[in-house]
C-alpha cells in the first residue's frame, strides 16, 4: 500500500469513527443525527441559505440534501420560503425550535470531539487541521474547475 493510500484509508476510518461517535451521542441526548446537525449549522450560518448552498458545502447530491431538508421541515426545525428573486428556489431558515436544538447540540458535539481526540497532542491536532484545510481547499478548487 502506498503512503497516500494508507493516508486515505486512515483518514476515512478516523472520519467514520468520529462521525459515528458524535452522531450516536447527538441521537441519545438531543434526538438528532450529525447529518441533521450539519444541515442546521449551514442554514444558521448562511443568510438566504438554499438547498444548493448545502450541496456545495457538504458535497452530496441535490436529491439527498432536499430529502434531508424535508426531514428537518417535518420535525419543525426549519422552514422553506419562496426566494424573493428566483421563484424556482427556496430560502431555508431555522425555526425557533431548530435554533434551540442547534444551540443545545453544539456543546455536545464539541465535548464528544474533545473527548475522542484528547490523547492526541494539541500541536499534532493543529498540524493535522492545517494540512486537512489545505487539502480540502485544493480539492474544492479543482472541483470548481472541473475534472482534474
Amino acid at each position: 500500500m502506498t503512503d497516500v493510500t494508507r493516508l486515505f484509508v486512515d483518514l476515512v476510518r478516523v472520519e467514520t469513527r468520529l462521525y459515528n461517535a458524535v452522531s450516536d451521542r447527538l441521537r441519545a441526548e438531543h434526538g438528532l443525527s450529525l447529518g441533521q446537525f450539519e444541515f442546521l449549522e449551514i442554514i444558521d450560518h448562511r443568510p438566504g441559505c438554499r438547498v444548493l448552498d448545502i450541496v456545495r458545502e457538504v458535497g452530496i447530491t441535490v436529491g439527498a440534501v432536499s430529502k434531508g431538508v424535508d426531514r428537518l421541515e417535518s420535525t419543525g426545525w426549519c422552514v422553506r420560503a419562496a426566494h424573493p428573486e428566483d421563484r424556482r428556489s427556496s430560502v431555508l431558515s431555522l425555526t425557533p425550535e431548530g435554533a434551540r436544538i442547534l444551540a443545545a447540540a453544539r456543546p455536545t458535539v464539541a465535548d464528544e470531539l474533545a473527548a475522542r481526540t484528547a490523547a492526541v497532542p494539541a500541536a499534532d491536532l493543529a498540524r493535522t487541521a492545517a494540512t486537512l484545510a489545505a487539502l480540502r481547499a485544493e480539492l474544492e478548487e479543482r472541483r470548481q474547475d472541473g475534472p482534474p
